[in-house]
């Protein structure tokens, strides 16, 4: 809903100065066309990426071709990745990194956070310097990244096996049989978690096919259900009598967790399953993507709105993994989804993991505080932080 408000403001304020718009659908107007719109109030390209990036509330890196080339420009707060890529013969530019590598290609520049370049045929020429100030979304190296792409310099697999990693150091007194994860993005995790246990890694759940999609990211329950029920398959021979652990990179909305993945697990007779999500309890949708609309679509909201009675404001309380109701929260959410034990990273370790500094990344998703620096990623009257 913030993002249709956002969109409607913006086509309104060009319509008032005169600009129409060629497609106009689901009562809003395509967002492709709305930048270009927005970037030809500048007086030039890069002054109208740049008047873009100051009109919009949100993230936008983009590609745009020209007459003089492809300008490439990063979002002014780093939210998404761009990097340059060459070789003798070409260069190139991409969010993802693991493009480079079958293509002979080498990473030579990631854009900084506001950079505009411009790729032509006498090379790459910076057009706007990048800024200092960075909020990269975390969650590219927990979940949406891709295992061989580097952001920031940093490897995605490699940050997951220090998440898993991470992971088995609070759990030095738990007596399990085998690790797993939940493919694909929930593997890297689990052999991190491992290799710091010395407890086998097995693959008790595999994929029905490599090219099955991400099951969290379609726009209906049903749809997401039925990906989820279709893309894993048990192995029986190796989950009965075990007690298992299961790494996930997150949960989410907690329905597909339970309803398919732990089912299978018990179906096929796991004596034990104890859940490690790789990150902390989501507590706020996501301002800047879509896969969770709205805060009661939340596990862990789900669980504070039956522990308090009603939904509440203030939830710091249980964004403290320090503190009693954080417990019951967590509590819940394994009653919930009916394993014996759910233990959530803590912000501090996953930060860590990643080997950024805090302040260079967006938590917005776990801590409810938006970026501070200018030009946020929503208004502070708005931000769950200021409340």
């Amino acid at each position: 809903m913030a993002l249709l408000i956002m969109l409607l403001f913006l086509a309104k304020g060009l319509l008032d100065k005169g600009c129409s718009f060629t497609e106009v659908s689901k009562d809003t107007v395509n967002t492709t066309e709305l930048i270009a719109k927005l970037i030809t109030q500048g007086n030039d390209i890069v002054d109208g990426i740049e008047k873009m990036f100051a009109a919009i509330d949100g993230s936008c890196s983009l590609l745009l071709l020209h007459k003089d080339g492809l300008y490439a420009a990063r979002d002014r707060l780093g939210y998404t990745t761009l990097t340059i890529g060459k070789n003798e013969n070409s260069i190139a530019v991409t969010s993802e990194t693991c493009a480079f590598v079958n293509n002979d290609l080498k990473i030579d520049k990631y854009l900084q956070p506001g950079e505009i370049v411009l790729i032509a045929e006498d090379g790459l020429q910076q057009k706007r310097a990048g800024g200092k100030e960075s909020q990269v979304c975390a969650f590219l190296w927990i979940y949406t990244g891709f295992p061989a792409s580097n952001y920031e310099g940093i490897n995605t697999e490699v940050v997951r096996e220090r998440c898993g990693r991470f992971l088995a150091r609070r759990d030095k007194d738990l007596d399990v049989d085998i690790v797993s994860g939940v493919p694909d993005s929930g593997i890297a995790h689990a052999i991190g978690y491992a290799m710091e246990s010395g407890k086998p890694y097995r693959r008790p759940l595999v994929k029905y096919t490599p090219g099955y999609g991400r099951s969290y990211t379609p726009p209906t329950q049903e749809t997401r259900d039925l990906v989820a029920k279709m893309k894993l398959i048990s192995i029986e021979e190796i989950i009965n009598g075990q007690k298992i652990i299961v790494c996930e990179d997150s949960i989410v909305r907690g329905t597909q967790l339970k309803n398919f993945t732990v089912k299978k697990l018990l179906d096929s007779g796991a004596k034990e399953i104890h859940v490690r999500p790789a990150c902390p309890p989501l507590m706020f949708p996501c301002k800047y993507n879509l896969s969770t609309r709205s805060i009661n679509e939340l596990s862990a909201r789900k669980a504070i709105k039956s522990i308090e009675g009603s939904d509440i404001e203030d939830v710091s309380e249980y964004t403290d993994h320090t503190s009693e109701k954080y417990k019951k929260m967590v509590d819940w959410i394994a009653k919930d989804i009916e394993v014996n034990s759910v233990k959530y990273q803590t912000v501090d370790d996953m930060v860590s993991a990643i080997g950024l500094e805090k302040e260079k990344l967006c938590l917005y998703c776990w801590t409810g505080k938006c970026p501070t620096s200018e030009g946020a990623c929503c208004k502070k009257s708005s931000c769950a932080a200021s409340k």
